[in-house]
């Protein structure tokens, strides 16, 4: 069994509060045809059977299998108790669908959201395919429904975010309502702080404008500042009679 959580139970609050932690990737193994790995993430989601019990998940991945984070998603958003998600360090990809399970989801000041297209490889003949693009098309609209319930954005611009590959600091996931509070600050703040966020796409497009300038600038730098005697030396080669040039090849041939 591919098992990529564990749980910290804190005995010492006046009522038990269980950690999830979930590090690293997402299912080294897809859930699409795995029934046991599923059964056992439930079972120790539930415990003894109180299922009262508030639950922090400490979450930091870089994403994984779609269908391990869609299956997990599911049984958080239906567990009876409060759902903490905290986002340590980084939710990208699949692991940000598993943050917006949480009733609250807490941000870092230091952490970092992505969300994306699913991806996947296919082979094969066109049917296959053309069966692969339409699985992606299906999954990526199941995601965007995640996204929604949580935002409020609409599906158009969550699905433009997500063919950017976006990335979001933590202002800006508050700001674009992906998470409701950062952790460690206090809850008055004087003055709005901006949030970044960037996409590969405007990074790519932002470094292909420059290059223009780049070029342009080369000349200037690597070409070497002309001199008399390079001049000089110039005519003295371009003076060379055709004649004598031929000569000399003529020796070199028929040297030894």
């Amino acid at each position: 069994m591919d098992k990529f959580w564990r749980w910290v139970t804190n005995e010492a609050e006046e009522k038990a509060v269980r950690t999830l932690h979930m590090e690293g990737y997402i299912a080294e193994s897809s859930w699409f045809d795995d029934d046991i790995t599923p059964k056992q993430f439930k079972t120790e989601l539930y415990g003894d059977g109180q299922t009262s019990d508030d639950i922090v998940v400490k979450l930091h991945s870089p994403g994984g299998d779609c269908f391990a984070a869609a299956q997990i998603y599911n049984m958080l958003k239906e567990y009876p108790g409060h759902i903490s998600v905290h986002v340590d360090g980084l939710a990208a990809s699949a692991a940000s669908v598993i943050a917006m399970a949480g009733d609250e989801v807490c941000v870092s000041p230091l952490s970092v959201l992505m969300i994306h297209n699913p991806a996947m490889f296919i082979s094969g003949e066109v049917s296959d395919l053309q069966a692969g693009i339409n699985l992606l098309s299906e999954v990526k609209e199941s995601i965007i429904n995640a996204y929604e319930v949580k935002t409020g954005l609409s599906r158009t611009k969550i699905s433009k975010m997500m063919n950017a590959e976006t990335w979001m600091s933590a202002h800006k996931a508050i700001e674009l309502k992906f998470a409701d509070r950062i952790l460690y600050e206090s809850e008055s703040v004087d003055e709005p702080v901006d949030g970044f966020i960037f996409d590969k796409l405007t990074v790519t497009n932002a470094l292909i404008n420059k290059l223009p300038g780049i070029k342009a600038k080369m000349p200037q730098i690597t070409a070497p500042k002309a001199t008399n005697e390079t001049h000089q030396s110039e005519e003295k080669v371009t003076e060379i009679p055709v004649n004598q040039l031929e000569k000399r090849l003529e020796l070199i041939k028929n040297w030894g």
